[in-house]
Protein backbone atom coordinates (compact mmCIF):
# COMPACT_ATOMS: atom_id res chain seq x y z
CA UNK A 1 0.00 0.00 0.00
CA UNK A 2 3.01 2.32 0.15
CA UNK A 3 2.82 3.15 -3.55
CA UNK A 4 -0.96 3.65 -3.32
CA UNK A 5 -0.26 6.30 -0.69
CA UNK A 6 2.60 7.88 -2.65
CA UNK A 7 0.47 8.20 -5.78
CA UNK A 8 -2.67 9.36 -4.00
CA UNK A 9 -2.38 12.71 -5.83
CA UNK A 10 -2.43 10.92 -9.20
CA UNK A 11 -5.47 8.88 -8.24
CA UNK A 12 -7.15 12.12 -7.15
CA UNK A 13 -6.46 13.70 -10.57
CA UNK A 14 -7.92 10.57 -12.20
CA UNK A 15 -11.03 10.95 -10.07
CA UNK A 16 -11.29 14.68 -10.87
CA UNK A 17 -11.16 14.10 -14.64
CA UNK A 18 -13.82 11.41 -14.38
CA UNK A 19 -11.56 8.46 -15.18
CA UNK A 20 -12.74 4.98 -14.28
CA UNK A 21 -9.59 3.40 -12.86
CA UNK A 22 -8.54 0.57 -10.65
CA UNK A 23 -5.17 0.51 -8.95
CA UNK A 24 -3.21 -2.24 -7.28
CA UNK A 25 0.34 -2.93 -6.20
CA UNK A 26 2.03 -5.82 -7.91
CA UNK A 27 5.71 -6.84 -7.97
CA UNK A 28 6.84 -3.50 -6.52
CA UNK A 29 4.86 -1.39 -9.00
CA UNK A 30 1.59 0.45 -8.82
CA UNK A 31 -0.65 -0.68 -11.67
CA UNK A 32 -3.25 1.89 -12.76
CA UNK A 33 -5.70 0.53 -15.31
CA UNK A 34 -8.93 1.90 -16.68
CA UNK A 35 -10.72 4.26 -19.04
CA UNK A 36 -10.77 8.01 -19.61
CA UNK A 37 -13.23 9.99 -21.69
CA UNK A 38 -10.67 11.95 -23.73
CA UNK A 39 -6.95 11.99 -24.49
CA UNK A 40 -6.73 15.31 -22.62
CA UNK A 41 -7.85 13.51 -19.45
CA UNK A 42 -5.20 10.83 -19.94
CA UNK A 43 -2.54 13.48 -20.50
CA UNK A 44 -3.49 15.33 -17.30
CA UNK A 45 -2.98 12.11 -15.33
CA UNK A 46 0.42 11.60 -16.97
CA UNK A 47 1.35 15.24 -16.36
CA UNK A 48 0.69 14.75 -12.64
CA UNK A 49 2.77 11.57 -12.55
CA UNK A 50 5.74 13.14 -14.32
CA UNK A 51 5.60 16.44 -12.41
CA UNK A 52 5.43 15.00 -8.90
CA UNK A 53 7.08 11.58 -9.06
CA UNK A 54 10.68 11.59 -10.32
CA UNK A 55 10.99 7.79 -9.96
CA UNK A 56 7.73 7.06 -11.79
CA UNK A 57 9.39 4.88 -14.43
CA UNK A 58 10.38 2.36 -11.75
CA UNK A 59 7.20 2.66 -9.69
CA UNK A 60 4.11 2.85 -11.87
CA UNK A 61 2.52 1.22 -14.91
CA UNK A 62 -0.44 3.02 -16.45
CA UNK A 63 -2.85 1.49 -18.95
CA UNK A 64 -5.64 3.88 -19.86
CA UNK A 65 -8.04 3.41 -22.75
CA UNK A 66 -9.42 6.59 -24.34
CA UNK A 67 -13.16 6.26 -24.99
CA UNK A 68 -13.66 9.30 -27.28
CA UNK A 69 -11.06 9.95 -29.98
CA UNK A 70 -12.57 13.35 -30.88
CA UNK A 71 -12.39 15.95 -29.57
CA UNK A 72 -9.03 15.82 -27.79
CA UNK A 73 -10.89 16.94 -24.69
CA UNK A 74 -13.40 19.25 -23.13
CA UNK A 75 -12.50 22.23 -20.99
CA UNK A 76 -14.80 24.23 -18.72
CA UNK A 77 -13.85 27.91 -18.77
CA UNK A 78 -12.78 29.38 -15.42
CA UNK A 79 -12.39 32.98 -14.31
CA UNK A 80 -9.27 34.52 -15.87
CA UNK A 81 -9.13 32.11 -18.81
CA UNK A 82 -8.48 33.28 -22.35
CA UNK A 83 -8.10 31.22 -25.49
CA UNK A 84 -4.42 32.23 -25.62
CA UNK A 85 -3.88 31.05 -22.05
CA UNK A 86 -5.59 27.73 -22.81
CA UNK A 87 -3.52 27.25 -25.96
CA UNK A 88 -0.32 27.88 -23.97
CA UNK A 89 -1.35 25.56 -21.10
CA UNK A 90 -2.64 22.74 -23.29
CA UNK A 91 -0.54 22.89 -26.46
CA UNK A 92 2.50 24.84 -25.25
CA UNK A 93 1.97 27.73 -27.69
CA UNK A 94 -0.39 30.64 -27.10
CA UNK A 95 -0.45 31.40 -30.84
CA UNK A 96 -2.54 28.27 -31.38
CA UNK A 97 -5.63 29.90 -29.85
CA UNK A 98 -7.33 30.21 -33.31
CA UNK A 99 -7.51 26.40 -33.46
CA UNK A 100 -9.55 26.35 -30.24
CA UNK A 101 -11.73 29.15 -31.59
CA UNK A 102 -12.34 27.27 -34.87
CA UNK A 103 -13.34 24.11 -32.98
CA UNK A 104 -15.93 26.12 -31.04
CA UNK A 105 -17.42 28.42 -33.68
CA UNK A 106 -20.80 26.88 -32.88
CA UNK A 107 -20.77 28.74 -29.56
CA UNK A 108 -18.12 31.46 -29.92
CA UNK A 109 -18.55 34.52 -32.11
CA UNK A 110 -15.35 36.29 -31.05
CA UNK A 111 -12.08 34.70 -29.86
CA UNK A 112 -11.74 37.46 -27.25
CA UNK A 113 -15.06 36.66 -25.60
CA UNK A 114 -15.38 33.45 -23.62
CA UNK A 115 -17.58 33.03 -20.57
CA UNK A 116 -17.00 31.28 -17.27
CA UNK A 117 -18.77 27.93 -17.35
CA UNK A 118 -18.64 27.46 -21.13
CA UNK A 119 -17.52 23.98 -22.13
CA UNK A 120 -15.05 24.22 -24.99
CA UNK A 121 -14.03 21.41 -27.31
CA UNK A 122 -10.26 21.03 -27.63
CA UNK A 123 -8.89 20.07 -31.04
CA UNK A 124 -6.42 17.18 -31.17
CA UNK A 125 -2.80 18.16 -30.59
CA UNK A 126 -1.91 17.01 -34.11
CA UNK A 127 -4.42 19.43 -35.67
CA UNK A 128 -3.65 22.28 -33.30
CA UNK A 129 0.07 22.09 -33.98
CA UNK A 130 -0.24 21.52 -37.74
Amino acid sequence: MALQDSYKDVLEVAKNVGAQVESREENGKLIIKGKVNHAFDRDRIWDQIKAKHPSWQNEVMVMLDVINAEPYGLYTVKSGDTLSKLAKDIYGDMKLYPKIFEANKDQLKNPDTIKVGQVLKLPPKSIAQA
